[in-house]
């Protein structure tokens, strides 16, 4: 009989063992459930991982600070003056309500129409950057966009050398690509006087492209430059014009298996700014500014980064003002990816603005390929 009550206690502790262990596994099972629901939902959501690991850092550096200067107050003089701890229930309130009272972008953002337009991060600021000079993407309507314009005689006869003079028997596989996402994006001085906007289905951001191409290749970096009219194909599928990335994101596709050596990616824009932000006087030369724009909305985009991060580094270097600066834009509203999850070398540049000339740009051209070429020496030694 004691035997039986033994068996009996036995198998009741193999059950409630058994139960523990089921429970623990359902339970772990439903936390890793719950986690994935909270975060695989936009980059704008309360819960994505981006904001969480944003969230999760800043509480780590203002709850370990304080901990280490209390035992140690050596780690006190490590502190930059300007850096703030914040207390963590005011992390609390700005995790929950998305509101910094450091940042009044964030409480003016969802209440005035447009302010999303300046709504990025810039990670390196250039002379004279700040959010009021960030460039704008315009979204204008189709029926502009496919508007047939002319452009000065003269642009008209440069254009048609260029086709001339354009060399598609660059020897070797090319390692860098060019795209222009936003087509017809041109330049008020190389248009018609009192043209209506800054787009033209010829003279635009194509041809500062086939410029950069031809001054990479003259540096031993052949290109592969893609002047596909992406506001055409727009214009074909019925698309409105927010969707333009999605066209060239095909485009892309397709020319990285034609080409499969293909490494660096670059697609090119012109800034929506006006002429005294978007030039700079280097040598006694008028100059385009440029500005270098990451997504924010993809795993891989601190690569990225720092690919633009080195570029603006060099770009300084050899030529201080050139460049505005680099930003990150991610979160709803924008397209905050720009096709650079296809590859950990791609970089969205903005060069000069509306008011700038095509010769500007062309001298822009020059150093950004000098930086580009000794960016891709460096990366493959």
């Amino acid at each position: 009989m004691w035997n039986e009550a033994n068996r009996n206690e036995k198998r009741s502790i193999g059950t409630s063992i058994r139960k523990w262990a089921a429970g623990m596994a359902g339970g772990l099972l439903f936390m890793l459930f719950f986690i994935t629901i909270l975060t695989s939902g936009g980059q704008d959501n309360l819960f994505s991982s981006k904001k969480l690991h944003a969230w999760s850092s800043e509480i780590q550096q203002n709850l370990l600070l304080p901990a280490f200067v209390f035992e140690n107050h050596y780690f006190e003089s490590a502190v930059p003056d300007e850096e703030e701890s914040r207390p963590v229930p005011t992390l609390m309130f700005e995790f929950l309500t998305r509101l910094d009272f450091h940042e009044p972008r964030t409480m003016l953002g969802m209440e005035i129409p447009g302010f999303a337009l300046f709504d990025g991060n810039i990670v390196v600021a250039g002379e004279g950057t700040d959010f009021t000079t960030m460039p704008i993407e315009s979204a204008p309507p189709m029926e502009v966009l496919m508007k047939e314009r002319e452009a000065a005689d003269d642009r008209l006869q440069v254009l048609d050398t260029q086709e001339e003079t354009e060399n598609n028997d660059a020897s070797g596989p090319a390692v860098a690509h060019i795209v222009h996402s936003h087509s017809r994006e041109s330049y008020y001085p190389e248009l018609e006087e009192g043209a209506d906007s800054a787009f033209h289905q010829d003279v635009n951001i194509t041809m500062v492209g086939k410029r950069l191409g031809k001054e990479l290749e003259e540096r031993g970096v052949q290109t592969f430059v893609d002047t596909t009219d992406i506001t055409q194909r727009l214009h074909q599928k019925g698309w409105t014009f927010p969707r333009s990335y999605d066209v060239s994101r095909t485009v892309i596709q397709n020319d990285r298996k034609e080409h499969p050596e293909l490494e660096m990616f670059f697609d090119l824009h012109r800034d929506s700014q006006p002429r005294d932000i978007t030039t700079v006087t280097i040598n006694q030369e008028t100059m385009a500014k440029t500005f270098f724009v990451i997504g924010e909305n993809h795993p891989d985009y601190e690569k990225n980064l720092a690919m633009a991060k080195d570029l603006n580094r060099r770009l300084e270097a050899s030529y201080p003002g050139l460049s505005r600066g680099v930003l990150t834009k991610g979160g709803g509203g924008v397209n905050g990816r720009y096709n650079q999850d296809l590859s950990k070398q791609s970089v969205l540049i903005e060069i000069g603005g509306v008011e700038n000339t095509l010769e500007e740009t062309y001298r822009t051209t020059e150093a950004l390929a000098e930086v580009i070429s000794s960016y891709h020496k460096d990366t493959n030694k």
